[in-house]
C-alpha cells in the first residue's frame, strides 16, 4: 500500500467515525430536549387539580376511525341513560307503542311478574336501537340453561345480540348463572358503525330463534321485518351523521423526537398506556377524554408530530374533552418547541379554535336532540 493509499484510508475512516459521532450526538440532543421539556421543574397546567380547565378552544370534525374508547360500565355510573334516563325512557315508550315489540315484551313480563303492586323494572334492552323479540316460556328456566342455549348466538352478521330475563323479583336483567326466569327478551342491535341490520340478518335471527325456542320450550314473537328494516336504516343514517372525531396535531419546529423518550414522557404527564398500546388521557371514572398517537410506524425511532384525537360521540359534553385536549396540546407545544397545527399543517390560532368550539357545541346539541347524547350508554353501543 502506497503512502497515498494509506492516507486516503485514514481520511475515509475519520469521516465515517465523524458521521457516526454526529448521529449519536443528534440522538443525544433530541433525547435531552424531551427530558428537559418534561422535567418536573416546569409548571404543568395538565397536572393541576385534575383535568385542565383553564383554556377554551377547540378544532376539525372528521370521520371517526378509532375504536370505542370509553368503558361502558364506568359511563353507566355517571350517565343517567344507563339507569333509565328520561330520553331513553321516552324512546322506549314510543317504540313500545309504535312497533309492538315492547308491547309483546310487556305481555311476557305480565305472564311471570311479581304482584301488580310491584312494577317490573324496565328491560336493559333499548327499544330505540334494538329489535326486541319477546320469548314466552312454557315454564321458568334457570340461567345456566338459557346461557348455554344462547352461547352460539352472540352476533347476527356483525350485529350484537343480547338476551335478558324476567327474574323472580319481577325485574328484567341480563341472564346470569343462578337466576330463574319466567320470560325472556332477545335484542339484536339495529345498526352499528359498519351498517344497518339487513333482511338476511333478520332472517338468520328468526331461523336461529326458532331452533332455540324448540330447545327451551318457548315461543318467539317476531316484529314485522319491513318495519324493522326501515328503523334500522334510519338509525344507521344517524350513526353516520354523528360518527365524528376531533383532532389536533403538535408538530416539532426543530429536530424529530425520539420515540423511546417521548412515550414515557407523555405517560409522566398523565397519559395512560392501555394493553392494546394506545396512549389515552383518563377521565377519572374509568373512561377517557382523548387519545394520543406519535404518528410513527413501529420500526420508526423518531417522530416529528404528535396527534391528539377526541371521539366526540363517546365523550359526554360536560366532560369538556376538547378543552382538555387543547390545553394538553398547547402544553406539549410549549415544552417541546412545537406548533399546534391542523391536519394540513396549518397553525391553529386561538381565533380558529374558538370558531370550532361553537361548532362542537352545536354538534353536541344535535346529538342530544336526536336522542343519542354524547357519552351515553346508547352512544357507546352505537359507536363501538
Amino acid at each position: 500500500m502506497t503512502e497515498l493509499q494509506a492516507s486516503l484510508v485514514a481520511i475515509g475512516g475519520a469521516i465515517v467515525v465523524g458521521v457516526i459521532s454526529y448521529n449519536k450526538w443528534q440522538e443525544w440532543r433530541a433525547r435531552k430536549s424531551v427530558e428537559q421539556a418534561f422535567s418536573t421543574t416546569q409548571d404543568d397546567v395538565l397536572m393541576q387539580d385534575g383535568s385542565p380547565q383553564g383554556l377554551r378552544q377547540e378544532p376539525v370534525l372528521t370521520p371517526f376511525e378509532g375504536p370505542d374508547l370509553i368503558d361502558p360500565a364506568a359511563a353507566a355510573e355517571r350517565d343517567p341513560a344507563a339507569a333509565g334516563d328520561p330520553t331513553d325512557e321516552a324512546d322506549q315508550t314510543e317504540e313500545t307503542t309504535e312497533t309492538g315489540e315492547a308491547g309483546g315484551s310487556s305481555q311476557a313480563a305480565n305472564a311471570g311478574a311479581a304482584p301488580a303492586s310491584v312494577p317490573a323494572r324496565r328491560s336493559p334492552l333499548d327499544a330505540a336501537i334494538d329489535c326486541i323479540v319477546p320469548l314466552a316460556l312454557d315454564a321458568p328456566l334457570r340461567g345456566e340453561k338459557v346461557g348455554a342455549a344462547f352461547q352460539q348466538l352472540r352476533l347476527v352478521g356483525g350485529k350484537p345480540v343480547r338476551v335478558v330475563g324476567l327474574n323472580e323479583a319481577g325485574e328484567w336483567e341480563a341472564v346470569a348463572v343462578g337466576g330463574i326466569y319466567s320470560a325472556l327478551q332477545v335484542g339484536v342491535q339495529l345498526a352499528t358503525r359498519s351498517g344497518a341490520l339487513t333482511e338476511l340478518e333478520f332472517s338468520e335471527l328468526a331461523s336461529r330463534l326458532d331452533r332455540l325456542s324448540d330447545e327451551l320450550g318457548a315461543s318467539a314473537e317476531l316484529p314485522d321485518m319491513a318495519r324493522t328494516m326501515t328503523r334500522a336504516r334510519a338509525l344507521h343514517q344517524q350513526v353516520q351523521e354523528f360518527d365524528a372525531q376531533l383532532s389536533i396535531n403538535v408538530r416539532s419546529n426543530n429536530a424529530p423526537w425520539m420515540i423511546t423518550t417521548l412515550k414515557p414522557a407523555l405517560q409522566r404527564q398523565g397519559m395512560e398506556l392501555r394493553p392494546d398500546g394506545r396512549l389515552v388521557m383518563p377521565d377519572g371514572d374509568g373512561g377517557l377524554l382523548f387519545s394520543v398517537s406519535t404518528n410513527a410506524n413501529p420500526a420508526d425511532e423518531t417522530s416529528r408530530q404528535i396527534t391528539l384525537l377526541l371521539p366526540v360521540a363517546l365523550v359526554a359534553a360536560d366532560r369538556d374533552g376538547f378543552k382538555a385536549m387543547t390545553a394538553y396540546a398547547k402544553s406539549l407545544a410549549n415544552r417541546l418547541s412545537a406548533t399546534v397545527v391542523d391536519d394540513d399543517g396549518q397553525p391553529l390560532t386561538d381565533a380558529v379554535l374558538a370558531a370550532i368550539a361553537g361548532q362542537v357545541v352545536e354538534f353536541y346539541r344535535a346529538m342530544e336532540q336526536a336522542g343519542i347524547p354524547a357519552g351515553s350508554t346508547r352512544a357507546q353501543r352505537l359507536f363501538a
